[in-house]
């Protein structure tokens, strides 16, 4: 086979050119021609400049099969992972072609040959092929394979390569390091078969089969901590958790054990949540130093916790470390099925490098059971890899045996250091097996007994590695029996403990960032507190956020938008809902709180109404004027989002979950779009205060109101989050006014607690001429729940119609027409908590009045109706659209005469 044959009748000129180009990046230029080029200055080395015509056969020859080698070598770094011995319980699938020198072009002959080739994979000198290769399969077909070649820097897979050549890709471990293997291997062990026999038949989600994992995250914390890293961020679902949470993160085996009996919590306000659920956050003390470690609490949506912790690292990143995100390392832990099959997977890992996203890379560890729930992973996934999903952002994947406890230790050791180094996020496929059913109550040869039959049979990691440490002379029996015991004769005080616990108490998570807070009480909703602002003050904010830099040259639209922006102020002093919402972001920088707001185009803003960053026009160089202020103490952020709404809006709710000073806002481009993140906003927006006892200040901005543009950009679902609404867990509002929505966003930071804001964002509204504020709407007052309007004495109101969001502005346009002087608008700008108070006030107010309606531009099936039938102290009388599948109609027309009809009805009744 001469597969270099087709370069007699190449053009000179053309070879040159690539040489050229190889000797630049040799990355960059096709696998072929590299190996060539590689060859040829094998050559060079060995006969020197001499023109071809004058070596001989010979040379030519030795030239030639040089070549071949580095074709072996290449092959090796690109499909040596496929002939690993990685597998702990089932066969490798077969690939053609196998690494065989035959496919390569060289024979057995070759074998004792010596090639210069082997300087290559870090041999010292010629080295015979027979060495090469026995150092190629240790290197990569053991129980590590490693995918990396994809990756396009060449500096990044040098440094692979080099970091691999070093001790044949394995780490020689001291006796001592072994024995810490060991130790931490008998507790994961000991700890499962402990609860196998104390808690019988109920749920636990073992880490039995991937016992690896808890010596590997041990050395992992280790490692970073040695490389600078102070903190750990770390999300997993609930198989294993158990196990984590009490040999990594120390959490009291007595506390673990009493959640087993299932006893009542302390705060009988909160109903808490399974044990295998909760977060937990501690201290480890290290070589003479203190590392915090955070596990987030999360729900069963087995990676819905992914997008959280990297919101809750940035935000550590930023407010803690100024900005180093080399001192905070996110670990996220996969299952197999779930890291192949969740989308939003794809949406985290491609937030890697994102400005307002990155967090310097991710440990990501994928425990692959090579099973989910029950199916085969031959039917769970299209690719090769579980992991394939990490060629996306060219991430190394290294997979690994997870019965050799050392070669795990030794990958999280290159996962730790290749983060470091590049700031990039790394995989490891931890291949290991799950040695019951999904859960221990499950039988899972229903549909696996050719694997549960060999499982059933398998050896532990900790039964592997002791026999291994035997042969080797580390271990003797004593040794193991002796940990064996002591570690079972505490985890029985433990228990005997855990007897003694009458109530279990939620785990405290990130308690250092809420210390200053309380948890909310009902009376803290009677009435919003004060947050008006000086007018000097307010008029500094302005005169910077209007005030374009003189000496830069904008767009003529940006230059009028910015004028008549700065006569709001101070000269009709009449100001816009775009321009109330930057005045609450500038007074609250001036206060010292920081403001974060992310989403698909925020900072222009979907309806161009925001321009919180402008462009220069010749250079598109960023202007933020509210980073301008003079005085200010916090910062303002704003960053458009990848199209992602389920890992952007957990991202932001992580953020705001570990940064209660921070004003967080994510903005939905419309707000139906909220649909894609309902995983978030129902497992921890809504529920997450009453299951694990974390507040969250999280403000969505979600575009709602009905001007004919279609069942999707009509509606934001206010009837959902109504729906979810209870014991105070979040505040629901529908706002008219710019004043309003201005102290609708200060009181979020004005409070001693934190509750998520869901503000049914207008549209139209945003440039209505009568929705404005003046200046001393700001200086004075606070949130208003309801708004009355009235055009008469009180006794002369024969109806009230009660509304909430843009329709106002249509009912009042209709009284006026009508010169109706009997009906008094009332406004509920705040939906829940539903301001009870200020509601009984209007009653009584109009006591007087015949009739009482709820009018709402939603179908009647929809918006706010069932929510105000179930909780509105008086019976309302409904005038809606008629009940709907569809939001809205898609015919603009058909829209506005549906609307027009309720309208006109309200005031024919």
């Amino acid at each position: 086979m001469d597969r270099f044959s087709f370069l007699g009748s190449v053009h000179i000129g053309f070879i040159d050119d690539l040489y050229q180009k190889y000797l630049k990046d040799p990355d960059s230029i096709e696998p072929s021609w590299r190996a060539f080029f590689q060859g040829y200055d094998f050559s060079k080395e060995m006969y020197g400049d001499d023109p071809v015509g004058t070596v001989d056969q010979q040379a030519l020859e030795d030239v030639r099969r040089e070549f071949l080698v580095l074709d072996l070598i290449q092959g090796y770094r690109t499909r040596g992972h496929l002939f690993t011995e990685t597998n702990p319980v089932r066969s490798r699938r077969k690939y053609e072609p196998t690494l065989d020198i035959e496919n390569f072009g060289l024979e057995k002959d070759d074998l004792d040959r010596e090639f210069q080739a082997g300087t290559e994979v870090g041999l010292e000198g010629p080295a015979t092929l027979r060495t090469i290769v026995q150092h190629l399969q240790n290197m990569y077909c053991r129980s590590i394979g490693v995918e990396y070649m994809y990756i396009r820097k060449p500096e990044v897979t040098s440094w692979i390569k080099q970091w691999l050549h070093q001790n044949e890709n394995s780490t020689i471990f001291s006796k001592q390091e072994k024995m810490r293997i060991l130790h931490k291997l008998n507790e994961a062990v000991s700890f499962e078969a402990f609860l196998n026999t104390k808690f019988v038949g109920q749920k636990r989600f073992s880490i039995e089969g991937a016992e690896s994992l808890i010596p590997a995250l041990d050395f992992a914390i280790e490692y970073a901590a040695d490389q600078g890293v102070e903190e750990f961020v770390m999300g997993m679902a609930h198989r294993g958790r158990l196990n984590v949470l009490s040999n990594i993160f120390g959490k009291p085996r007595k506390q673990i054990f009493s959640e087993f009996e299932g006893k009542a919590f302390v705060e009988d306000e909160f109903d808490g949540d399974v044990k295998y659920h909760l977060g937990y956050s501690t201290i480890k003390h290290l070589k003479g130093k203190d590392v915090k470690l955070n596990l987030s609490p999360n729900p069963s949506h087995l990676e819905a916790v992914d997008p959280v912790v990297e919101g809750i690292s940035r935000a550590k990143i930023n407010n803690d470390y100024e900005g180093d995100s080399s001192k905070v390392m996110p670990i996220l832990i996969h299952g197999d099925a779930a890291v192949a099959a969740q989308g939003v997977v794809y949406e985290v890992v491609q937030m890697e490098t994102l400005n307002g996203y990155g967090t310097g890379g991710t440990l990501h560890i994928v425990i692959n059971n090579q099973v989910g729930f029950t199916t085969n992973y031959l039917d769970a996934r299209s690719s090769t890899y579980c992991t394939d999903i990490a060629k996306v952002i060219l991430a190394p994947v290294l997979h690994v045996n997870g019965d050799d406890p050392e070669a795990l230790v030794h990958a999280i050791r290159f996962a730790t250091e290749y983060r470091q180094k590049f700031n990039k996020d790394v995989f490891i496929d931890l291949l290991c097996y799950r040695k019951y059913g999904h859960n221990e109550g499950d039988e899972p040869r229903f549909t696996q007994p050719l694997l549960y039959k060999e499982i059933s049979k398998h050896p532990n990691p900790r039964e592997i590695y002791s026999k291994k440490l035997e042969e080797s002379n580390d271990l003797d029996d004593s040794a193991l029996s002796e940990m064996e015991s002591e570690f079972k004769a505490m985890l029985e005080e433990d228990f005997d403990e855990s007897k003694k616990i009458e109530r279990n108490f939620i785990t405290p998570f990130m308690d250092d960032e809420w210390k200053e807070f309380r948890q909310s009480k009902p009376e803290d909703f009677h009435v919003s507190p004060k947050t008006g602002v000086e007018e000097e003050e307010l008029k500094t904010i302005a005169e910077t956020i209007t005030t374009l830099p003189s000496d830069l040259k904008f767009i003529k639209k940006i230059t009028r938008l910015f004028k008549d922006r700065h006569n709001q102020v101070f000269e009709r002093n009449s100001l816009d809902w775009g321009m109330g919402e930057l005045m609450a972001y500038g007074s609250l920088i001036m206060e010292g709180f920081n403001v974060r707001i992310s989403g698909e185009d925020v900072a222009r803003g979907t309806f161009s109404h925001r321009h919180a960053i402008v462009k220069v026009e010749d250079s598109e160089q960023e202007v933020c004027r509210l980073n301008e202020i003079p005085g200010r103490e916090g910062r303002f952020a704003i960053y458009n989002s990848l199209l992602s709404e389920y890992a952007v809006l957990g991202f932001d709710y992580g953020y705001a979950m570990a940064s209660p000073k921070t004003l967080t806002v994510w903005e939905a481009q419309f707000g139906d779009f909220a649909n894609g993140a309902q995983i978030i906003i129902d497992q921890f927006l809504s529920a997450a205060e009453d299951k694990w006892k974390v507040q969250n200040g999280l403000v969505l901005l979600l575009p709602h109101g009905y001007e004919g543009q279609g069942a999707e950009h009509s509606s934001a679902r206010l009837e959902r989050f109504l729906q979810l609404c209870a014991q105070y867990n979040m505040q629901v509002v529908n706002i008219t006014t710019p004043g309003n929505f201005f102290h609708a966003l200060r009181r979020q930071m004005h409070r001693p607690f934190r509750k998520p804001l869901v503000v049914m964002s207008p549209k139209s509204l945003l440039r209505h001429p009568k929705a404005v504020s003046s200046l001393e709407e700001m200086t004075g007052g606070q949130f208003e729940e309801v708004i009355v309007d009235s055009p008469n004495e009180d006794s002369r109101i024969e109806k009230i119609v009660f509304c909430s969001g843009k329709l106002y502005y249509d009912l009042l346009a209709e009284r006026e027409s009508r010169e109706d002087k009997t009906t008094a608008i009332v406004r509920l700008e705040q939906l829940y908590p539903l301001p009870q108070k200020q509601i009984d006030e209007v009653l009584n107010r109009f006591s007087g009045a015949k009739k009482k309606i709820w009018a709402q531009e939603e179908p009647a099936n929809m918006g706010a109706w069932t929510f105000i039938l179930w909780y509105f102290p008086e019976r309302l009388e409904l005038f809606s659209p008629a009940a709907s599948a569809s939001p809205a109609a898609g015919s603009s027309k058909t829209a506005l005469a549906r609307h027009r009809e309720i309208v006109e009805s309200v005031f024919n009744a």
